[in-house]
């Protein structure tokens, strides 16, 4: 059935192909229109197109004329002048409106770190790559650090909204973050760079641009390499990794464009697996505390290791049939693989005997046996590959265009946790007994669980740009998307024992949108769009699935703005108003045959509004200030209080300074007040006790400078000048104070990483 489903939305696709090719040489005397992209006019992400003016040549973030949702878009030029080449892609993104960050607390991406964008985490917004959405195959979340390191990354563009009916993924749900690869070069170049600083960290990276090859039709490639190794800013945490990139631009003719792209990415560290500092740790260790050196403890560095490896491929075919018809096709793959060793909790403390927070080293080494002196841990795999096609076809037709495609994608994951002892590495028989309830079989004691699943998707689009006056667009849009996940697992994870289970979610999805060009620098928008997110693979890890009553979780988007590029003023507004409905949670229900058994349901949803702002003003002689800003509200619809880690408001500023061989810039982030809220049944009812404490704003201030002296540059990057250490995200256990404190012993507390120096030395030939 599967395959005669993709077989239809192929055949689907090829018919809307060859009427697109039959309209465009019907009607090849129509006027070429100009690409919203400034390439095949078929736009990935947002149609970048900025008025090149001082302001926007110099600023760190701006945003398009053409565009119909908000968006901020960060350079090349930004993320080489102002941040540390170590960056990842959430700090790059951390320059926006309404753009939040946690993690990062082994220093500026020396560790994983997560961003939240009007409040919407990581998982409820969407991350594509060169058009691509990708992230992990049991909930759309993603890694920092993993994929693209930042000489990957030529531009990044914030798309706060589900952006248009064209904009694909399992996430255009909160909004978009959208990268593009580095370009290649027409002239060919090698660029050197040699970093070190702060936590015994440094950085190597190559890049080459081999400029158009005339003797292969004016081909060009870059290829780019990179090395970064620290000690960290956490205790025994050390980190390296390494990155390969290449990217070839081969013109198969005149009018059709072939682009192979790869990247290959190594990272090993050391880390608990579920990392965060208790304040009784804190008390006694420090606010740097992780893990240790005593072979004793859980935290002893050696039992807490992980590997990473991920590839991402993409073979592009950008084709003109006609002059009014262009056609794109993205086949891709990438695949991800995470072995870990990690001690079973990360908060006990070492060193206190007989203390109630020390939590006791024994393991079970034989099936039934007793508990004897050990070290409890576990090992734990999650790999997976993807595969996927994404067709668009554009036809113009003079006063307005028709957009048209198809995405499909299928995954494949394996997953597993093993208890073990984690000095002898033999397993520790300390789970509970369960027996399976159709079979009969128990399974061994040592098993969290060992999980195949799979993935399905696929997301029809059409829409329909109208230009009826000059200046006017108008987009109406529609999306159809089918997602199914199904599990074939040996011991699923919770339940423990084999189950085959699948999930199938379909959604009718529209969108409206309008951009007015009043002026030739001034232009104002509007948007209407409905975002769609599949419930996570979780909701299949209990016993009796079919007594969940779940609905895909949806968003109803409204949003408003303008953008303004003067001379030497850039300025941009706008204000949101978003409807989530169907948000999920769990609860105990009767299971028909007298005893309960878990299940999930919508439990109501959230309202998200807020306005956002950014401007550039050039002073003159190279120097530009800039500001940008948010006042957010995200609020759960019954009880009114603000949801988790959902800052109140974000603000940023600083100047920026480049005239001849000097650059220079002084950027602070202000992330405002937060909440963290964990809420816990009781008694198997729908009572609730909630426990929300405050996490006090926070600022993060980078000055970087650099000097170019013939073909050599001499930069340093200050991060956190002020040395700034405050909480920045709180892990509530769910079995601390039911008011506004913290449990000492249990809940984990995450800190700025402090004032980290790098210098660094490029050489460009």
């Amino acid at each position: 059935m599967k395959a005669r489903n993709l077989c239809l939305r192929a055949s689907r696709l090829t018919s809307i192909a060859a009427l697109a090719i039959a309209l465009s040489t019907q009607a090849a005397w129509a006027d070429e229109a100009p690409a919203a992209d400034g390439g095949d006019g078929i736009a990935e992400g947002s149609a970048i197109l900025v008025t090149a003016t001082k302001a926007n040549e110099i600023a760190p973030v701006t945003a398009s004329l053409k565009q119909t949702q908000p968006a901020s878009i960060v350079s090349r030029s930004f993320i080489e002048d102002s941040l540390p080449a170590s960056v990842d892609f959430n700090q790059i993104a951390l320059i926006s409106p309404s753009v939040s960050n946690s993690g990062g607390t082994n220093g500026v991406g020396l560790n994983e770190s997560k961003s939240r964008m009007r409040g919407f985490k990581d998982g409820e917004f969407n991350i594509t790559y060169d058009g691509v959405p990708f992230g992990d195959t049991n909930d759309p979340s993603h890694h920092s650090n993993t994929f693209f390191p930042s000489n990957t990354v030529e531009t990044l563009v914030v798309d706060r909204g589900p952006g248009n009916a064209s904009q694909l993924g399992i996430a255009t749900f909160g909004g978009n973050m959208n990268m593009f690869s580095r370009e290649t070069r027409a002239d060919p170049g090698v660029e050197m760079k040699g970093s070190y600083g702060t936590f015994n960290t440094y950085l190597l990276r190559g890049l080459i641009q081999t400029g158009a090859i005339e003797k292969l039709g004016g081909t060009e490639a870059v290829f780019s390499g990179q090395y970064t190794k620290t000690d960290g800013a956490l205790t025994y945490s050390g980190y390296n990794q390494k990155n390969l990139f290449g990217k070839v631009v081969i013109p198969v003719g005149p009018d059709v464009k072939l682009t192979l792209l790869s990247t290959y990415n190594k990272n090993h560290f050391n880390q608990p697996d579920s990392d965060g500092s208790t304040l009784d740790q804190v008390r006694l260790y420090g606010r740097n505390h992780s893990l240790n050196n005593d072979p004793n403890s859980q935290s002893y560095w050696k039992y807490n290791s992980t590997s990473k490896t991920t590839d991402f491929e993409i073979v592009k075919l950008d084709a003109n049939f006609a002059p009014n018809s262009t056609f794109t096709n993205t086949a891709y793959t990438y695949s991800y693989d995470n072995e870990t060793l990690s001690g079973n909790t990360a908060t006990n403390l070492v060193g206190v005997p007989n203390s109630q927070l020390n939590v006791a080293n024994q393991v079970v080494l034989t099936p039934g046996g007793a508990k004897v002196a050990g070290i409890p841990g576990y090992t734990k795999t999650n790999k997976y590959r993807v595969w996927g096609d994404i067709a668009k076809i554009r036809y113009d037709f003079g006063f307005g265009a028709l957009t048209a495609g198809l995405w499909l994608e299928h995954n494949d994951t394996y997953r597993q946790q093993t208890d073990v002892d984690l000095v002898t590495g033999g397993y520790n028989y300390i789970e509970k007994s369960v027996t399976n309830p159709v079979t009969g079989a128990k399974t061994p004691q040592y098993v969290k669980f060992d999980q195949n699943s799979s993935g399905d998707q696929a997301e029809e689009f059409a829409e329909l740009e109208l230009r009826p006056l000059p200046g006017l667009t108008i987009t109406p849009g529609f999306k159809h998307v089918d997602f199914t996940r199904k599990i074939d697992a040996l011991y699923n994870q919770k339940t423990r024992y084999a189950q085959r289970l699948s999930q199938t979610n379909s959604k009718n999805l529209t969108y409206a949108t309008i951009n007015y060009s009043v002026l030739s620098n001034l232009s104002v928008y509007g948007q209407y769009a409905q975002g769609f997110l599949a419930p996570g693979l979780s909701t299949l890890y209990i016993a009796r699935p079919d007594l969940s009553n779940l609905q895909p979780q949806t968003s109803t988007n409204y949003q408003a703005g303008f953008v303004y590029h003067g001379s030497r003023l850039s300025l941009d507004f706008d204000g949101y108003y978003i409807d989530f409905n169907n948000k999920i949670g769990s609860r105990t229900v009767s299971d028909g045959t007298g005893g309960t058994t878990s299940a999930f349901y919508n439990q109501g949803g959230v309202i998200y509004k807020g306005l956002e702002g950014q401007a550039t003003l050039v002073i003159g002689h190279g120097l530009a200030v800039f500001a940008n800003g948010s006042l957010n509200s995200a609020q759960e619809k019954t009880t009114h209080i603000q949801v988790a880690n959902a800052p109140k408001g974000t603000a940023a500023a600083g100047a920026i300074f480049k005239s001849g061989p000097i650059r220079f810039s002084i950027i602070d982030k202000w992330t405002g007040v937060q909440y963290a809220i964990d809420e816990s049944s009781i008694g198997g009812g729908l009572n609730k006790v909630n426990r929300q404490v405050r996490i006090a704003p926070y600022n993060t201030t980078i000055l970087s400078a650099s000097y170019d002296w013939r073909n050599l540059r001499f930069g340093v990057t200050v991060t956190d000048l002020f040395d700034s250490t405050k909480y920045t995200d709180i892990g509530l256990s769910g079995t601390g104070p039911t008011s506004t404190s913290l449990n000492t012993s249990q809940d984990q507390v995450y800190f700025q990483p402090g004032r980290q120096i790098m210098g660094d030395i490029t050489v460009r030939f």
